[in-house]
């Protein structure tokens, strides 16, 4: 009988067959947690989009800044509308937001940077050009400007958010591809008749995209936090929706009076949420590590 332990000689044959041991790796406890509540918040976002408690903007529905209660779990604001029931609505609206602008993002950077990096020239240093002008200005400032002059339409917002964290997936993908166009198996493509473009968007993108998508998770923490933060200054979406940041600003001049509640529940929800999609991000980020060991 072998002496060599039954998951030895598992392990043996996976690597024969090529097989890729990192994915049958268990999914850390971080990674478990961001995307159960990142799937608990799409959820609610499906839900809230036909059904809500109270309707989300009706005033008095309750008493004036009443607390929380069986009738109002999250309690009333400054004109007596359900917290809870806009809360629930606004998560449709961040999630959704979110969702666009990161995907976006990842999508554009990754075939601009892709492009660049494994054809060079003029258009790679030209892009490196737009890049560092893009990134000298300071991110919230430059979203603020742009807003304030296209408007507060959900796709300005989503364009204009998308535009700040832009550079860092073409520099990342970038990256990637400069450094592998000249591997073995990008060159074995060459070799059998691949074209340039099928040897870098069937071999080489999809063996550059767990940086990428590690950067996304962290990215879509920065982005529930800056989309929060326009709604807060007035610049996000239209006023009269339902929006995190917006809900925080209305009931920031009752706080000193004691009536924390209008804040509090919002601002959990951008806590949770962002802190979920850093969860993702950052297990994502040292699976990657680990695979490069």
């Amino acid at each position: 009988m072998s002496t060599v332990p039954v998951f030895a000689r598992h392990r043996a044959r996976l690597v024969a067959n090529g097989e890729d041991l990192s994915a049958k790796a268990p999914w850390p406890l971080s990674l478990k947690i961001g995307v159960g509540v990142v799937g608990l918040f799409a959820v609610v976002a499906v839900v809230s989009s036909f059904w809500t408690p109270y309707p989300p903007m009706q005033p008095a529905t309750g008493a004036f800044l009443a607390p929380p209660s069986w009738a109002h779990p999250f309690g009333t604001d400054a004109v007596g509308a359900d917290i809870f029931s806009r809360a629930f609505a606004a998560t449709h609206t961040d999630v959704g937001i979110t969702v666009a602008v990161v995907a976006l993002a990842l999508f554009t950077g990754t075939v601009w940077g892709s492009l660049v990096g494994f054809y060079g020239g003029w258009a790679d240093a030209l892009t490196m050009r737009v890049l560092q002008t893009v990134q000298a200005f300071p991110a919230l400032l430059l979203a603020m400007l742009v807003i304030s002059a296209l408007g507060r339409a959900v796709l300005d917002v989503i364009l204009v958010v998308a535009l700040i964290p832009l550079p860092d997936y073409v520099r990342l993908a970038r990256a990637e591809i400069m450094t592998k166009k000249n591997w073995q198996f990008a060159e074995a493509a060459r070799m059998i008749g691949r074209r340039p473009a099928g040897v870098l968007f069937r071999h080489l993108v999809p063996n550059s995209m767990r940086p990428l998508l590690a950067n996304a998770g962290i990215n879509a923490s920065w982005v529930v936090a800056t989309v929060g933060g326009l709604g807060f200054l007035g610049l996000g979406i239209q006023p009269g929706s339902a929006e995190w940041g917006s809900m925080i600003a209305g009931g920031e001049s009752d706080i000193v009076s004691g009536v924390w509640w209008p804040c509090f529940f919002p601002g959990l929800a951008i806590f949770l949420l962002a802190y979920a999609f850093h969860l993702i991000g950052d297990a994502l980020t040292d699976a990657d590590i680990n695979r490069r060991r």
